[in-house]
């Protein structure tokens, strides 16, 4: 890779393996619709690996070799928030690899729930210490959030009390960024273009929040059904809005509709896993079909911009 794209290399690229470990673990968790959807679960987990790989080797080439970029990154109001996108990548990589070596899927779930704490506690302190304008805030700033909530599903094998931990801190995150997000999008000026997609970020935190909630108690309860069922209803409100996003130009942004998409499929299979109901069976196949198209047309137009130089460059 040529050096001006390592220099440009963008932090938020770590959201491209987000998207393919989470559609691999909903391939996975939707077995039920045939046997062989686990085998691509399998085979997508191993690609999600080495394009980890592969993007952890140029970040840190980045690091080594131009500091000043990746600490602007790392000062900026949007950018700043795709750092925890790198242990959300572990964390994922973890559940996925419970079906595989439970070894590897240990060791990631280890360091992905240390490295993402100790983004959480930087990017909180970094939230404290500066003053934002109320525009400055976005969707985007769920995604620490939702790193934490991810902690207990592969956890809860680990530890009941570090679970609950981090469940916690997501949950009481979640509600007080939900609010000032949603402020912030009646009375003021509208998201930009380029952040349009960060939309469907909204539809994680209690997508996920209903899969971690329901694997700590292990059963539906009235908590569980909240979380599962306004995560459905902002799919919902989010597709009525369809013809806005399908307009949109392509940004690599567009990889914030992958990850919560994954996340809403995971748990209507969940559901079903649960409580056997042939609707959210059916419901499930849905959702599969829309999220790997989905995730197919965003990697084609990806590899497309990569290959017109239009990813990696300067911003203007």
């Amino acid at each position: 890779m040529e050096d001006s794209r390592i220099k440009n290399f963008p932090i938020s690229f770590f959201a491209v393996i987000m998207g393919l470990t989470g559609l691999a673990i909903a391939y996975m968790r939707a077995s039920f619709l045939g046997e062989t959807l686990k085998s691509v679960g399998i085979a997508l987990t191993y690609l999600a690996t080495l394009i980890f790989c592969l993007f952890l080797l140029v970040y840190l080439i980045k690091i080594i070799k131009y500091m000043a970029q990746v600490k602007a990154e790392f000062h900026h109001p949007i950018k700043s928030s795709f750092f925890p996108t790198i242990s959300i990548s572990l964390l994922l990589l973890s559940i996925a690899y419970g079906s595989i070596n439970q070894s590897i899927s240990f060791f990631m779930w280890f360091v992905g729930t240390i490295l993402h704490f100790i983004f959480l506690v930087r990017i909180l302190t970094y939230w404290i210490n500066k003053e934002f304008k109320i525009e400055m805030i976005n969707p985007a700033w769920f995604i620490p959030v939702v790193g934490t909530i991810i902690v207990p599903i592969q956890g809860m094998k680990y530890s009941l009390d570090i679970s609950w931990f981090f469940f916690s801190i997501g949950i009481i995150f979640w509600i007080c960024l939900f609010t000032i997000v949603f402020y912030r999008f009646i009375f003021h000026n509208p998201l930009p273009e380029r952040l349009y997609p960060t939309f469907f970020i909204l539809i994680a935190p209690p997508a996920v929040g209903f899969i971690s909630y329901t694997k700590i108690v292990g059963a539906i309860d009235t908590l569980s059904n909240l979380l599962f069922y306004f995560a459905l209803f902002l799919c919902i409100v989010l597709f009525a809005l369809i013809k806005k996003f399908l307009r949109l130009k392509f940004y690599i942004s567009w990889w914030a509709y992958t990850f919560p998409l994954d996340a809403i499929t995971i748990a209507i299979a969940m559901r079903y896993h649960i409580t056997g109901s042939e609707f959210y069976k059916f419901l499930t196949l849905i959702a599969l079909v829309l999220t790997t198209t989905v995730i197919g047309i965003v990697t084609i137009k990806t590899i497309y911009a990569v290959s017109k130089r239009e990813i990696c460059v300067e911003e203007s």
